[in-house]
């Protein structure tokens, strides 16, 4: 589908870290240049905010990561990480991200998610009806679901020029 994108559109971006960040680690053993995605991603347009979801672990050494992100104008949202008796962990931050989204879209022209998580499917879909945003994702293609790039107006497939995405 062509959308258009012109530099009156307001646009949120909402980043799923752990979900960039991971396809990054497994597909290329690098890190993710977040600020280069969201000056890609944004294409000119008035940035209204930009989100990353992200988790605290246990030994809370992310601290310069968080204000690498801050001072590229990326609002962090910090949430612990899960430890559960048996030793299994949980990060998940889909239904904050989610919310967010459907609270700001009309606000909104357009919402940009970073993520390649299915999940959000029922997400972009409910955005588009309900809220009649233009919505777009942008990811590592290669580990995407097919379903949620079918499911966005637009797809920007990181992987066509990972080294542009990536640091180090």
């Amino acid at each position: 589908m062509s959308i258009i994108k012109h530099k009156e559109q307001r646009v949120a971006i909402f980043i799923d870290t752990q979900n960039l960040y991971h396809s990054a680690k497994n597909l290329y053993k690098r890190k993710v240049n977040f600020g280069q995605i969201i000056k890609d991603a944004l294409a000119g347009r008035k940035l209204v905010r930009a989100i990353a979801y992200v988790i605290t672990s246990e030994a809370g050494d992310e601290k310069g990561f968080f204000d690498a992100l801050t001072k590229i104008g990326i609002e962090t949202k910090t949430k612990d990480l899960q430890v559960f008796p048996g030793g299994a962990k949980k990060a998940d931050w889909d239904v904050g991200l989610a919310i967010d989204a459907v609270t700001m879209a009309p606000k909104l022209d357009a919402v940009v998610i970073l993520s390649g998580d299915g999940d959000f499917i029922p997400l972009v879909e409910y955005l588009q009806i309900h809220s009649g945003v233009q919505v777009e994702v942008a990811t590592f293609g290669q580990s995407a679901s097919g379903k949620l790039k079918e499911a966005a107006d637009d797809f920007m497939d990181l992987s066509q020029n990972a080294r542009k995405y990536l640091i180090g």
